[in-house]
């Protein structure tokens, strides 16, 4: 049995009216193959009190007529079709834009949510005030929905020092999947919300790190999915171990905004100056920027050699050669 046939049906789980306290956006493009098992894990949360904002980055595929069938079966669910594909993350942070909820969660149209997931994140986030985001543990699964691996990285991110939670989050390694959590609104709001450069959810998490803890749910709530069509692959994140990597952050970079596609762009030195500035507008005083810094210069050390390869590339461009 899949994960997806392992989720209950609606009738199983409670109802109630809608309400605004959490707000779900789930911004999509070209999802068809995967979009409609991930609204039905959402709809059949037993947390049941939330909208669902699906922003549609102007997809060729089915996907529109996918959320009007959610449209009209269900009132939770709003689906704005934008009119071009303006880029990953734009579409993100239009997602949050048109949501307006104390309690925000970023959705993926290819991952699965544990019925039980918002009730957790919820209490999580009740029981510890001075948190800016929970998420539970994660279970990989992959294009068929069964199950492939545990993702068992715990990074300190609940530390009381916000600095020690920055540092974690930088020195890379991570999947980003706190970012899928359910985060409060105001310290969104105090970001500039998903970047339009490479890594740029990973910056987001540094970011809100230095305003507040992560708190984690104990449980494998959620399902992000793998599969050989996401925005992951063409890093070639998953080849055997021992194997070079052909990582192309020129054309991650595009990804996450269309407009960069075809320009000159250098994405590890950008993410180092968000990195930076994240630091430069953090509440944590003299002493905390020092010390972040110093992480940042532990950053630029660990990736000296795409810092090179940024380098070079500028070279080229500036000596007209490819």
């Amino acid at each position: 049995m899949t994960l997806a046939e392992s989720i209950p049906s609606r009738s199983a789980v409670s109802t109630g009216a809608p309400g605004k306290r959490v707000s779900i956006g789930l911004p999509v493009f070209n999802g068809a193959a995967y979009l409609r098992e991930a609204i039905e894990s959402i709809l059949q949360q037993t947390y049941c009190e939330f909208e669902l904002v699906v922003t549609d980055n102007a997809s060729t595929d089915a996907t529109q007529s996918i959320c009007e069938e959610f449209v009209a079966r269900d009132p939770r669910v709003r689906y704005v079709r934008l009119p071009e594909n303006i880029g990953a993350a734009p579409n993100f942070n239009r997602a949050f834009e048109l949501c307006s909820g104390e309690l925000f969660k970023w959705a993926a149209h290819d991952d699965l949510l544990d019925p039980r997931f918002l009730e957790e994140c919820v209490a999580a986030l009740d029981a510890n005030p001075s948190a800016v985001l929970a998420y539970p543990r994660s279970v990989v699964i992959g294009s068929d929905g069964a199950e492939i691996e545990p993702y068992t990285l715990k990074l300190p991110t609940d530390h009381d020092d916000p600095v020690r939670r920055f540092d974690s989050l930088v020195r890379g390694g991570h999947k980003c999947f706190e970012v899928f959590g359910l985060i409060r609104r105001s310290a969104l709001l105090a970001t500039p919300l998903m970047g339009s450069y490479s890594h740029g959810d990973g910056v987001l998490l540094a970011r809100l790190a230095l305003r507040g803890r992560f708190a984690e749910v104990p449980e494998p709530l959620f399902f992000p999915r793998r599969h050989e069509q996401q925005s992951m692959a063409m890093l070639n994140e998953d080849k055997p171990k021992g194997r070079e990597r052909s990582i192309d952050y020129v054309s991650y970079a595009a990804w996450f905004d269309s407009r960069l596609r075809g320009k000159r762009v250098y994405p590890t030195v950008r993410m180092g100056i968000e990195f930076g500035k994240s630091v430069l507008g953090a509440p944590i005083g003299l002493i905390g920027r020092l010390r972040c810094i110093g992480s940042l210069f532990r950053w630029a050390w660990i990736y000296r050699g795409m810092l090179r390869g940024d380098l070079k590339r500028w070279l080229r461009l500036s000596r007209g050669t490819r």
